[in-house]
C-alpha cells in the first residue's frame, strides 16, 4: 500500500496546472479562474490532500450567475440566441457559471433601463442587447459601479462602462450587404431599399451607415431609398414592403437590417416580385432557411449564436478574474460575418 503523502507538485501534475496555481487555490488567494479552482480542488481531493469537508461548498467558488437580458417580441433571431444559451450548457461547464434569460419590452429604453437596474443583487454578470440612450447608459454604469460586469450582445452601447461587446463590426456588415446587393444585381439599374428594426439600436444605425458608404463610393447614393423602420415585426415589414413596391416601380433590391424577413417575403410573393427583387437579410432561422431554399431570400449575414454565448461568458468570467486581482480582462475582436446562400446552407 502506498502511504506517500501527496505534494503540491502531484496535484499540479494531475490537474495540469502550475504549482503556483495550486498554491493560490489551496491558500484561497485570488487570481485563478473559477473553473480552474474547481479542477484543482477535485485533483486535491482525489489524491486525499484535502478531505470531503474541506472540499465542501465553502471551499469552492459559487457559480457566477449570468443574466442574458433580451428584447421580448417575435424576432426569431433573438429567440435563437435564447435557445443557444440552453444548448451551450455543456460547453459552459468549465467556466463555473449559471446562465438564464430574462426579457424586456423591446425598443423601449425606459423598460430596458429598469430591467437592468432590477438585476442588482440577483446576478453576478449581465449580457444584453443595447438600445442607444442615456438612461440605458446610466443603468449600465450603475451596475458596473456595483461590481456587476456588463457585456453588450449584437448591438453595442457607446461611451458606457460595459466591459466588452460580442457581435459583428456592423459598419463592415452594412458594407457587405451593399456589396452583395450590387453584385447580385448584375449591373441592372434600379433603386435599393433598407428596412431596419429600429434606429434605437446602434447596430442598425451602423449597418445603414456602412451600406450608404459603399453605395456612395459606387456613385449610387441617389439610388438608395430612405430607410424605414419595421420594429422587427412581420406585419409592419409586410406593410413597409408593400408601400415600397407601390411607390418604386424600379425597386431592385431590399436589405432587411433587422428581423422578421417573413413579412418582406410575403409582400414580395404577393406582388410576384420574389424572384426579381434581390433580398438580403440577417440571421439563419428555420423560416429564413425556407426562404433561402425557395429563392425569395438571396443571402443572409449572421454571427454564430453558440460562439456568441461562449464569448460573452468568457468576457464576464475574465472580468471577475480581474476583479479578484488577476490580470486585465479579455478583449475580443468583432466576430466574423458569415454569409449564407441557398447553396451553402449548413
Amino acid at each position: 500500500m502506498n502511504n506517500k503523502i501527496p505534494r503540491i507538485s502531484d496535484i499540479a501534475r494531475l490537474a495540469g496546472v502550475s504549482t503556483a496555481t495550486v498554491d493560490r487555490v489551496l491558500n484561497r488567494r485570488p487570481g485563478v479562474r473559477p473553473g480552474t479552482v474547481q479542477h484543482v480542488l477535485k485533483a486535491a481531493r482525489r489524491l486525499n490532500y484535502i478531505n470531503d469537508a474541506e472540499f465542501s461548498a465553502d471551499r469552492c467558488l459559487k457559480p457566477m450567475r449570468i443574466t442574458f437580458l433580451l428584447p421580448a417580441g417575435s424576432n426569431r433571431v433573438i429567440h435563437m440566441f435564447g435557445d443557444a444559451i440552453d444548448y451551450s450548457q455543456t460547453q459552459l461547464q468549465p467556466f463555473n457559471v449559471e446562465c438564464h434569460t430574462e426579457v424586456f419590452n423591446g425598443f423601449d429604453h425606459e423598460s430596458l433601463a429598469q430591467a437592468l437596474l432590477g438585476l442588482r443583487g440577483r446576478t453576478d454578470g449581465v449580457v444584453f442587447m443595447a438600445l442607444e440612450h442615456p438612461v440605458v447608459r446610466e443603468a449600465v454604469d450603475t451596475l458596473v459601479h456595483d461590481g456587476i460586469p456588463v457585456v453588450t450582445l449584437i448591438s453595442d452601447l457607446s461611451a458606457s462602462a460595459r466591459c466588452g461587446y460580442v457581435g459583428l463590426d456592423n459598419v463592415a456588415t452594412g458594407r457587405l450587404a451593399a456589396y452583395l446587393l450590387s453584385r447580385l444585381g448584375g449591373g441592372q439599374s434600379g433603386s435599393f431599399a433598407l428596412i431596419a428594426g429600429s434606429l434605437c439600436y446602434r447596430a442598425h444605425c451602423d449597418r445603414e451607415s456602412g451600406f450608404l458608404q459603399l453605395m456612395q463610393e459606387k456613385g449610387w447614393a441617389d439610388r438608395v431609398i430612405g430607410l424605414r423602420e419595421g420594429h422587427d415585426d412581420a406585419e409592419s415589414n409586410y406593410r413597409q414592403t408593400r408601400l415600397l413596391l407601390e411607390q418604386h416601380a424600379d425597386l431592385l433590391g431590399i436589405y432587411n437590417i433587422g428581423g422578421a424577413p417573413e413579412g418582406v417575403a410575403r409582400a414580395l410573393k404577393e406582388a410576384r416580385r420574389d424572384k426579381k427583387i434581390i433580398f438580403v437579410g440577417h440571421g439563419l432561422t428555420s423560416d429564413v432557411r425556407a426562404l433561402l431554399i425557395d429563392g425569395t431570400l438571396d443571402a443572409i449575414i449572421m454571427q454564430d449564436p453558440q460562439q456568441s454565448i461562449l464569448n460573452c461568458v468568457r468576457v464576464l468570467t475574465a472580468a471577475r478574474h480581474t476583479a479578484e486581482g488577476g490580470e486585465s480582462g479579455l478583449k475580443l475582436k468583432p466576430m466574423n460575418s458569415i454569409v449564407v446562400f441557398r447553396e451553402n446552407l449548413p
